[in-house]
C-alpha cells in the first residue's frame, strides 16, 4: 500500500484568497463607477427638452456679457452691450421657436429694451460738448456718471434676461419624463 500524499492548504489560506477576491471585486466595481461618473451622460441619455442650441446661445451671451465690460470705461462697455443685442435676440428667437416663452422672459426683455433706450440717451448727452468744458470730459462729469449708471443698469437687465431664459430652458415641459430611465 502506498500512501498518497495530498496537499492540504492551511485554513487561513483559503480565507485570505476569498478576501483578496472580494477586495478585487470591490475595486473593480469602484473603478466602473468612477469611469461612469467621469464620462458623464452621453447624448442618448440627455433629455429631449435640453435644447442644446439654446444652451449654446445662452452660454455665448453669458460669456460676452462677462467679458464685454471688463474695463471701467463706459464707452467701451456701451460698444460691447451693442454687440450683446444680437445674441440676446437670437436667444429670444430660439425661445419663441421652442414655445418656451413665459411672463418673466417678456418682462426681462422689456427691461433690456428700456435700459438700452436710457443708455443711448445718456450716451448722446455724455458725448455732446458742454459750452464751458473741453470736448474731452472728465470722468467726474455728471453726464459721464449718468452714462456709467445707465451702462450698469443695462448690464443688470441683460443678467436678468439671461437668468429668465436659462430658467425657461432648464425647466422640463409639462408631461416630460424627468426621472431616471
Amino acid at each position: 500500500m502506498t500512501a498518497s500524499r495530498t496537499t492540504r492548504r492551511h485554513p487561513r489560506t483559503r480565507t485570505r484568497t476569498g478576501k483578496a477576491a472580494a477586495v478585487r471585486a470591490l475595486a473593480l466595481a469602484l473603478c466602473l463607477a468612477v469611469t461612469t461618473l467621469a464620462t458623464g451622460c452621453r447624448e442618448d441619455t440627455a433629455p429631449a427638452w435640453d435644447y442644446p442650441r439654446l444652451a449654446a446661445t445662452l452660454n455665448a451671451l453669458s460669456t460676452a456679457l462677462a467679458q464685454g465690460c471688463a474695463t471701467p470705461d463706459p464707452d467701451h462697455c456701451a460698444g460691447s452691450l451693442d454687440r450683446l443685442d444680437t445674441l440676446a435676440r437670437r436667444a429670444f428667437t430660439e425661445v419663441l421657436d421652442h414655445r418656451l416663452l413665459d411672463q418673466a422672459c417678456l418682462d426681462a426683455e422689456s427691461d433690456v429694451r428700456r435700459a438700452r433706450t436710457l443708455r443711448l440717451a445718456a450716451a448722446i448727452t455724455a458725448r455732446s460738448p458742454a459750452p464751458a468744458q473741453s470736448p474731452a470730459r472728465s470722468l467726474q462729469d455728471p453726464h459721464r456718471l449718468a452714462l456709467a449708471r445707465a451702462v450698469a443698469a443695462e448690464q443688470a437687465a441683460y443678467r436678468r434676461l439671461l437668468a429668465a431664459l436659462e430658467k425657461v430652458r432648464a425647466t422640463p415641459p409639462p408631461g416630460a419624463v424627468t426621472g431616471p430611465a
